[in-house]
């Protein structure tokens, strides 16, 4: 079977929840230039940084197949907090970020170049980090866990435990907000097969408080409704 969509990262966090779409995908990530622009701005980087990251992806796929890319940043303010270069710019930007509230950004490109046409969004969510202490600081960085992740955490690390509270979508500081995948998806006429809503709530065990502004079509008992009389026939 042909996916349906190739998925230009490596993300394993994102393979996982772009699992729960329904949706059979491939995997094949793509390396670009992820340096910022001078005086850009978090919000477009990560716009423009999954666009070309889903154009450079555009020679892998056979017809019919859309390519999704993702690119997800950290930001303290107006400043970019990618991957850390090394452990020690891992430990200055927790310690940046520690007891304090600060943004993440995940923007989603999808793209068809059988039509010719790539949709994208922009997905944002404020994370406000609890003070953990420099001993804590310095394990989880010795683990080697902050390396790959923007700013350095991993909101869903169970040894860690960065994050005091957030306001917005958890998926997105994880790397693929997926009401906002179903919601892009829909313009290029892709259904995913399951409701993104209930699905992404059910695997991360918490009540979402964005989803209906991102999903004002979606019902939650109108859904349900319709699972039990299927289920019932």
């Amino acid at each position: 079977m042909v996916p349906q969509i190739l998925l230009a990262s490596g993300s394993p966090r994102r393979r996982q929840i772009l699992a729960w779409s329904g949706w059979s995908f491939d995997v094949a990530p793509v390396g670009i230039d992820e340096t910022p622009y001078p005086e850009e701005r978090p919000e477009s980087y990560v716009l423009r940084l999954a666009e070309t990251k889903a154009r450079a992806a555009a020679a892998l796929v056979a017809p019919g197949v859309l390519i999704l890319a993702a690119d997800t940043t950290v930001a303290d303010g107006i400043d970019i907090l990618g991957k850390p270069a090394d452990a020690r710019q891992a430990a200055d930007m927790l310690a940046r970020l520690r007891g304090r509230t600060h943004q993440v950004y995940t923007a989603l490109a999808l793209f068809s170049p059988q039509q010719e046409r790539l949709v994208t969004d922009l997905c944002g969510t404020d994370v406000h980090m609890r003070a953990y202490n420099q001993a804590e600081l310095e394990a989880y960085v010795a683990s080697g866990d902050p390396l790959d992740k923007a700013g350095a955490y991993a909101i869903q690390h169970a040894g860690f435990h960065p994050v005091e509270d957030f306001r917005g979508c958890y998926a997105c500081v994880m790397g693929l907000p997926l009401c906002n995948l179903a919601r892009l998806a829909a313009k290029l006429g892709l259904n995913p097969a399951l409701d993104a809503p209930l699905v992404c709530q059910g695997n991360l065990r918490y009540d979402c408080p964005v989803f209906q502004a991102v999903r004002p079509d979606f019902r939650p008992d109108e859904h349900l409704a319709a699972c039990q009389e299927e289920n019932n026939k």
